[in-house]
């Protein structure tokens, strides 16, 4: 595992301009602002996106990490499935902009726990 500090890293970054993107994201759609219609910002989050998989896929595997086997890593996969379900509320399909705030505020809190779960490697997140 030669590259595992790079990867990690490189995982953590994407995250944290993951998570960036889409605050920003959620607030122009809070705000109705008309950037969120130029092309650069409906490409990048797919790509930013798919780079964060990308690595932590490349990690999980490098490290024989299996949600099955690891409850932490179950949590963590389904929470990412919560927080892309309320990251479409927030900037695409919530019908008014307090539905989209709410729902960004949740994606968000969702998108902590996750962090959470990964350093504490446990399903409770900062709980535990």
């Amino acid at each position: 595992m030669e590259h595992y500090f790079l990867i990690k890293h490189l995982h953590m970054t994407v995250a944290g301009l993951s998570l960036g993107f889409f605050m920003l994201r959620a607030w122009w759609s809070y705000r109705q602002s008309p950037w969120l219609g130029r092309r650069w910002v409906r490409i990048a989050p797919h790509v930013i996106d798919t780079a964060l998989l990308g690595l932590g896929l490349w990690l999980m595997v490098a490290l024989s990490l299996w949600p099955h086997q690891q409850p932490w890593l179950a949590a963590k996969l389904i929470a990412l499935l919560v927080y892309i379900g309320l990251g479409t509320v927030a900037i695409k399909r919530g019908r008014s902009p307090a539905v989209r705030g709410v729902a960004g505020v949740a994606a968000v809190l969702t998108f902590l726990y996750m962090v959470g779960a990964a350093v504490r490697h446990s399903p409770l997140s900062w709980l535990n």
